[in-house]
């Protein structure tokens, strides 16, 4: 099979520890056939969704891949397409699920699903599931904010479009800087975000659970605040540490995992603090390779079997010849 992958620059991509680059590696394991879509490679021409596309062959070493020139193919000309974009969510993202969306509707098979991408905002759509989450508020009123941190005493304030921790404050009641926190995350009341009450138990991990086409992994990635941090992000300098489900993650993932599937979300990443579910990663969740180094579990090839099963039935001769456009 011709499988796709829509993400960053290509050079931007750790080999170390990025899971696009561990499922791309899987799918070559299984004899598929790889291609990268970059930033400004969707287009729509003649009513047809296409993609600038450099076929890939993968090496070792910090030179990780090989690619060869750009050429130009309907994405109904592949078997699978995955969208990997990292945020920010902003409108350029939206667009993309625009195209991506018009493509499935041209017969193209998109994983995650493009409506969907857009429908969980990751951190607003935890408020589906309200009995799994901390006290949290939506809005961008200064003084509903306010009040809310006055009552909770300790709080944790995020714009409902980063990833990897950026933009996060954690406020306490009487916090000499909160007016400027307020007007800086609000733009001055014209931008809304979320609210959580502070969880202590963030000291013992912010932890990833990744579920593979409603299934829940068995390890988790638990990640550790770096000293004196109140996020355990690996990219704000927290550490990894892979461990079992607890039966109260696993109660969590199995409650949100039967909605995820019938989405349309294939691959999804849940941030749970202590016993609550903070964050419903569904744009590019992480920490495949940091769970496998550490246990041997093959998240990634899960991921891969996964698509080839959604894709049985489909016609078979779809995305074997890459004829351009």
């Amino acid at each position: 099979m011709d499988i796709a992958f829509v993400l960053d620059p290509l050079e931007s991509l750790k080999p170390a520890k990025d899971s696009s680059i561990e499922m791309m590696r899987a799918a070559t394991r299984h004899g598929h056939h790889l291609w990268a879509i970059e930033p400004g490679g969707l287009s729509l021409a003649g009513g047809v969704v296409l993609g600038s596309v450099r076929a890939l062959t993968l090496t070792e070493g910090p030179v990780w891949y090989r690619a060869n020139a750009p050429v130009t193919r309907a994405l109904t000309s592949f078997s699978a397409v995955l969208m990997r974009l990292d945020p920010p969510f902003n409108m350029e993202y939206v667009y993309h699920t625009y195209l991506l969306e018009l493509a499935e509707d041209q017969g193209a098979r998109i994983f995650n699903r493009p409506r969907a991408l857009r429908d969980f905002n990751e951190k607003l759509s935890t408020a589906r599931f309200p009995q799994l989450t901390p006290p949290l508020i939506v809005a961008r009123d200064q003084l509903v904010l306010r009040s809310f941190i006055e009552t909770q005493k300790d709080v944790i304030l995020k714009p409902l479009d980063g990833m990897g921790g950026s933009g996060i404050f954690r406020v306490r009641t009487g916090d000499a800087n909160l007016g400027v926190i307020l007007e800086t995350m609000t733009h001055h009341g014209n931008h809304t975000i979320m609210a959580q009450r502070y969880l202590p138990e963030i000291t013992e991990g912010d932890k990833r659970i990744l579920i593979v086409d409603g299934v829940p992994m068995p390890y988790c990635l638990a990640r550790l605040p770096a000293p004196g941090e109140t996020r355990g992000n690996l990219a704000a300098g927290g550490t990894g540490r892979a461990q079992p489900l607890s039966a109260r993650d696993l109660e969590i993932a199995n409650t949100v995992a039967p909605v995820l599937k019938r989405e349309g979300l294939l691959l999804v990443g849940l941030d749970i603090i202590g016993n609550c579910l903070t964050e419903i990663n569904v744009t590019s969740p992480t920490c495949m390779r940091e769970i496998r180094d550490q246990t041997g579990l093959d998240i990634a090839d899960a991921v891969i079997t996964a698509i080839e099963k959604a894709l049985m039935g489909s016609d078979p001769t779809r995305g074997q010849t890459p004829g351009g456009v």
